[in-house]
């Protein structure tokens, strides 16, 4: 098999709707852009899109190559798009790394309005930029972690805007609320103390930041769902309301308009694969066709092959 290769590009796009951020993250935003290998050859030709959306603590550098990672995205869209069948497209990927090592692709007076900036702004700037399918059916979403609860978060609210979604090992489907979780979080007070924070302090501080922003608490600007060991109710609620499976309820007319829904997990992705697997028995209670998946594998190890061999086609389906 011949593998063409694409090329990419990292460009810097502003956003209205990112300005003004309590953490004081730039609203110019980087944004890696693979073009598939015939953008070069084929100038009166244009292509469908996939937004995707990198997970906690990565960046659009990490996956693009700049910087050594566990993925090189661009790789791994060569050999997608080289085998017989695949529909070549652009790929885009906004860098969601904020100060609180990623934004959740979520609305938030620390973090700036996130689902703004990819629905709308985003998506305004790569159809004047590039040759795109400038159309909702020749867009989709697609995300890893964080980046798969973005695309559920932004695709199950947005069939004007894309077609499908595609979420691979999705986080953050539904709050956990277990006070130990939020014990070291209580303890961080400023940027540089985060810096040195474990993984799942960090995670709870950033969902603080996305979710249950305090413009009164300086100089993070955040209210954690327990004080004093005890769970605050109105927090509580602020965390639910960001839940997509809280949230679906209000969206299935809006979902019944996608073209395609997946969402898959390695069955040792423990806890994020029990919760796919309930909000899939949702999308069914409603009769809402979609994909989903349950594997061998855990959080990271087989993501590459999953691009590879099911998202892309997927894609190759669902866009025209």
């Amino acid at each position: 098999m011949t593998i063409f290769a694409g090329t990419t590009e990292r460009v810097k796009v502003h956003s209205k709707s990112l300005e003004g951020a309590l953490s004081g993250d730039s609203p110019d935003r980087e944004v890696s852009v693979y073009l598939p290998a015939s953008y070069q050859t084929s100038p009166n030709r244009r292509y469908p899109v996939i937004y995707f959306l990198h997970g906690f603590t990565d960046s659009d550098a990490q996956w693009f190559g700049l910087q050594k990672h566990w993925i090189n995205l661009p790789s791994v869209l060569d050999k997608a798009f080289a085998k017989p069948g695949a529909r070549e497209m652009i790929v885009v990927m906004p860098n969601a790394f904020t100060s609180f090592y990623g934004s959740m692709y979520s609305s938030s007076a620390v973090n700036g309005d996130w689902e703004t900036f990819v629905t709308n702004e985003l998506v305004a700037y790569i159809d004047s930029q590039y040759r795109t399918l400038a159309n909702a059916d020749s867009r989709g979403l697609a995300g890893h972690s964080m980046g798969g609860y973005g695309a559920i978060r932004l695709g199950m609210k947005n069939s004007a805007m894309f077609n499908s979604f595609y979420a691979l090992s999705p986080c953050c489907l539904e709050p956990g609320f277990n006070p130990e979780m939020f014990t070291k979080a209580a303890g961080i007070s400023s940027i540089d103390d985060l810096a040195k924070a474990d993984f799942l302090t960090k995670a709870m501080l950033a969902s603080a930041a996305a979710w249950s922003a305090n413009p009164a608490k300086p100089p993070l600007y955040l209210d954690l769902p327990f004080e004093n060991g005890q769970l605050r109710p109105e927090i509580r609620a602020k965390w639910e309301a960001n839940a997509p499976m809280t949230t679906i309820h209000q969206h299935i007319v809006e979902m019944r308009k996608l073209k395609g829904i997946a969402i898959d997990a390695g069955n040792k992705d423990v806890p994020i694969a029990p919760t796919a697997k309930k909000l899939s028995e949702v999308l069914e209670s409603y009769k809402i066709k979609h994909s989903f998946e349950i594997y061998e594998g855990d959080h990271l190890n087989h993501i590459a092959d999953r691009i590879e061999t099911k998202v892309i086609p997927f894609f190759s389906t669902t866009l025209r």
